[in-house]
């Protein structure tokens, strides 16, 4: 049914300044691209992007958390940070999607920290990977606190032909910076929704800042991840990401930027989409 005259002025007012704010961070970004990595600055990260790729499927990524899975529930390890961003990420998705009684799908879940979470506040959760060894210990950790979540390994495309259009809501956090084709995984998303359903997304903005932020000051002076744990190549401008969603048949609804301060060490969510923000879309109903 086409919306009401006061609904459609309201959809095209916060499609504008969504467009906005998408604009204007890819005039921040060309500015700090002018002072971008070159040869000479980026001797810390590793440029070679992995070769055993088949199937929108990257093998030393799944193998990089694989080897890891272990302390995956360890909230001081290497899994610090989704440790401490998930109250933030659970919000945002409560904020825009109430997610009691709805039927949920937890893209990328590696060891289901998003995935039981969510399944506490009410919500049906499957969870997805390609790592099996992270996904037994997903397993581990919903028998031990008795938190019911369906973890499947599959491939965000196979899942989603098997299950088109089952599924409230879609969550894919911090996940499409690390596959090849990270435009077929929100495809995929997309496909998985009921009409109206929302589809989730965290990522990194790929601009000088984020390099510096979230490659050298992440990896290697803080050491808030082990080094390596990001390509820059793979991270993602937010004017790409909706991109890919509007190809998707999804309407972005917010855009939220997710940011450390080191001298706090507290993450906040704010308007600064220079390196982690957040997307919320809806499917067309």
């Amino acid at each position: 049914m086409p919306a009401s005259p006061p609904e459609q002025f309201h959809a095209t007012n916060r499609a504008g300044t969504i467009d906005a704010r998408i604009q204007t961070q890819q005039h921040r970004d060309t500015i700090s691209d002018t002072n971008q990595i070159s040869s000479g600055h980026n001797s810390l990260v590793n440029n070679d992007i992995a070769h055993n790729v088949s199937n929108n499927i990257d093998q030393s990524e799944v193998d990089k958390f694989s080897d890891l899975a272990s302390r995956w529930w360890d909230a001081e390890s290497e899994f610090k940070p989704l440790h401490d961003i998930n109250p933030l990420r659970l919000g945002y998705i409560q904020q825009h999607a109430p997610l009691a009684g709805k039927r949920v799908v937890d893209v990328g879940c590696g060891g289901g920290i998003l995935s039981e979470s969510m399944a506490r506040v009410g919500a049906d959760v499957t969870g997805i990977d390609l790592s099996q060894a992270a996904l037994d210990i997903a397993r581990l950790h919903a028998a031990e606190a008795a938190v019911a979540v369906d973890y499947q390994c599959a491939s965000t495309e196979d899942f989603a032909a098997a299950n088109a259009g089952q599924f409230d809501v879609v969550t894919c956090m911090e996940m499409l910076e690390h596959v090849p084709e990270p435009a077929a995984i929100v495809e995929a998303c997309g496909k998985l929704l009921k009409p109206g359903g929302s589809a989730f997304f965290s990522t990194l903005n790929r601009n000088g800042k984020s390099w510096l932020f979230a490659i050298v000051g992440a990896e290697y002076l803080l050491q808030l991840l082990p080094k390596g744990t990001h390509q820059w190549q793979r991270f993602i401008k937010p004017s790409e990401l909706a991109n890919w969603c509007r190809q998707a048949d999804l309407a972005i609804d917010n855009l939220t930027g997710m940011n450390y301060n080191p001298l706090t060490k507290v993450y906040r969510t704010d308007n600064d989409l220079s390196v982690n923000y957040l997307l919320h879309s809806t499917r067309s109903e």
